[in-house]
């Protein structure tokens, strides 16, 4: 009973930490199997045995493989027919959505998202579309599809080698086919009809140039010495340009001038924090002569400085395993350490008064940076950002179509030899990802740079948190609470009942996290129950990547925020009625192809 009590306040303390955010989600699970491991519970010789698990190394491996797909431009060309699909809104986003949970069956979430979200962009500005309104269907349907393949997604790796704890071995690469398809072509036809009108528009079509719906930039601009508009008032400043510009502060001899007045008078060396659209803080800067702050001179590697052609300016948004999240613009230093300039930063909703070195990056902010054009890969991998722009700015070869076809063919091979049972899925990808680094479709550095190190050590390290959950008859007592509402419920409503349990969880952390913990609760019930665990072990991996109401429950949620320029609260909104077809759609689909 004593072990039972530390179980559970070791997860339920880890839970509040996984909700708050302050300290990282791998760090926590491994304080959480360390906790666990001091006090004997966890054996000390056991203790690290998760970094070994199936799962675990498969993720890994397709977090490789995806790498290999991006870099090799080989699904490119497959993308690029959405900007020739029909012209009304719901076509667009039917056509988006097929394409991503397509990519996402077999790929990376992140992966697919990456490859989709600039496409999706590009679709709105073209068609005069907010990409509000395309954004989060097409993060959505980077979940949907993940339910389609056993590599589709972590939760469906974790429940397809938990099922092995129960005496049976592993689901097969397409077990999770019949209910995942279901779901995605439910989800797709719900949100491309219905569902997209229930996104708040957050900007006008109507009036838009850019349609990038980001938040107004926010820059630093220096006022040289003799420029013309030195001695005269930022109302005779704003009258001249006519942009739509908005000076925060003014910072001058140390001293700042917050919400400055019309009448403030503009000197030399004065530096103004503005927030701006990109397209017009390029104007201003033209019509002014000011300079920008954090735009200097590039040089390339041999020191040489770099004409315009060999550089470029691109938008990106930071993940939410970037190293620059919680570090401000001097401790990541981009310039010394990545060759990069930081021209701007925007995050909706945020404004700064005071001078950008003070800004703390956090996931979904999106920077404006100045880089050769050929490094460009390079420090989206190690930044971990994804690009917001047209393809023209690729992510790495695409013009060598032997690379192509070999990593494509390598590629489906794995999945053959999965699928038709000669070896295991974590053995087929890993020697995939392995053969790519061989015959050199990525580079050494690629390979360990694509493996998302935290979700490995949450994964490696919780593993035997959920094994001391079962153990310690734990997830038997959660079991046996929900048991008791078999009195009014059906064997068919308490499937519902677990899958909105987890349902609940997964949007509040980590959906590889809330499997693990909701795993071994799923073979207690069905034990308890007299059933078969499948249908139980379907439920938890279907609703933990069901993270449609949040934000923060997947990185793909997250990842849209800044440039959809979504608030918090509008997730909800078309995410509350997706997650209903999922468990009105999800619950008879499970319990037909995997009866009690």
């Amino acid at each position: 009973m004593i072990q039972q009590i530390i179980v559970f306040g070791v997860i339920l303390s880890s839970l509040v930490l996984f909700i708050q955010g302050k300290i990282r989600y791998d760090f926590v699970g491994l304080g959480a199997l360390l906790i666990l491991t001091l006090t004997g519970i966890v054996s000390a010789d056991k203790a690290f045995q998760g970094f070994g698990h199936p799962a675990v190394i498969t993720v890994a491996a397709i977090l490789v493989v995806t790498k290999a797909l991006l870099k090799s431009g080989v699904l490119d060309q497959v993308v690029s027919i959405l900007n020739k699909s029909g012209r009304g809104i719901s076509v667009k986003i039917a056509a988006l959505m097929i394409m991503t949970a397509v990519l996402s069956s077999f790929m990376n979430n992140v992966g697919a998202l990456a490859l989709v979200m600039p496409i999706a962009i590009e679709v709105g500005k073209h068609h005069k579309i907010s990409p509000s309104y395309l954004l989060m269907p097409v993060a959505f349907a980077s979940l949907l599809g993940g339910l389609i393949t056993e590599i589709g997604t972590p939760p469906n790796l974790i429940i397809s080698m938990y099922r092995s704890n129960t005496g049976l071995e592993p689901f097969e690469f397409f077990d999770f086919a019949p209910v995942g398809i279901g779901l995605t072509i439910a989800g797709i036809v719900f949100v491309s009809i219905v569902g997209w009108r229930l996104i708040p528009k957050r900007k006008s079509d109507d009036s838009q140039t850019d349609f990038f719906e980001i938040s107004d930039y926010m820059s630093e601009v220096y006022i040289p010495e003799g420029n013309k508009y030195v001695n005269r008032t930022i109302m005779d400043l704003l009258i001249d340009i006519s942009l739509d510009i908005n000076i925060l502060s003014i910072i001058r001899k140390g001293r700042i001038i917050v919400s400055p007045s019309a009448k403030e008078e503009i000197d030399s060396e004065d530096l103004f924090v503005v927030r701006a659209d990109h397209s017009i803080l390029a104007e201003f800067m033209e019509k002014t002569g000011f300079t920008l702050k954090g735009q200097k001179v590039i040089l390339d590697k041999s020191g040489k400085v770099l004409n315009n052609k060999d550089f470029t300016m691109v938008e990106i948004v930071l993940r939410d395993d970037s190293p620059a999240i919680g570090k401000n613009v001097v401790e990541l230093d981009l310039r010394k350490k990545y060759g990069v300039n930081l021209v701007a930063i925007s995050r909706k909703g945020v404004s700064t008064y005071q001078r950008l070195k003070y800004f703390i990056f956090k996931p979904g902010d999106v920077l404006l940076i100045q880089c050769p054009t050929e490094d460009l890969q390079d420090f989206l991998l190690q930044l971990k950002g994804l690009p917001l722009a047209e393809r023209e700015i690729t992510l790495g070869w695409t013009n060598n179509s032997y690379k192509k076809i070999i990593t494509l063919s390598m590629f489906v091979i794995s999945i053959l030899m999965t699928t038709l049972g000669f070896v295991s899925v974590q053995i087929s990808f890993s020697v995939c990802a392995l053969l790519m680094v061989l015959i050199n479709i990525i580079s050494p550095k690629e390979f360990y740079d694509a493996i998302e190190w935290p979700i490995i050590i949450m994964l490696g390290s919780l593993l035997p948190v959920g094994e001391a959950l079962q153990v310690t008859g734990g997830a038997d007592t959660i079991a046996g609470v929900m048991i008791r509402a078999m009195s009014i419920l059906s064997p068919a409503l308490m499937v519902t009942l677990l899958m909105v349990t987890t349902i609940i969880l997964t949007n509040l952390i980590n959906n590889a996290a809330a499997a693990v913990l909701m795993a071994p609760i799923a073979v207690s019930l069905s034990l308890m129950m007299g059933v078969s665990s499948d249908p139980m072990l379907m439920a938890v991996a279907v609703s933990a990547s069901s993270a449609f109401m949040t934000p923060i429950g997947h990185q793909s949620c997250t990842l849209i925020m800044g440039p959809g320029g979504y608030k918090f609260g509008d997730y909800w909104q078309m995410g509350l009625p997706v997650t209903l077809i999922v468990l009105l759609v999800g619950t008879p689909l499970i319990l037909i192809f995997w009866p009690l």
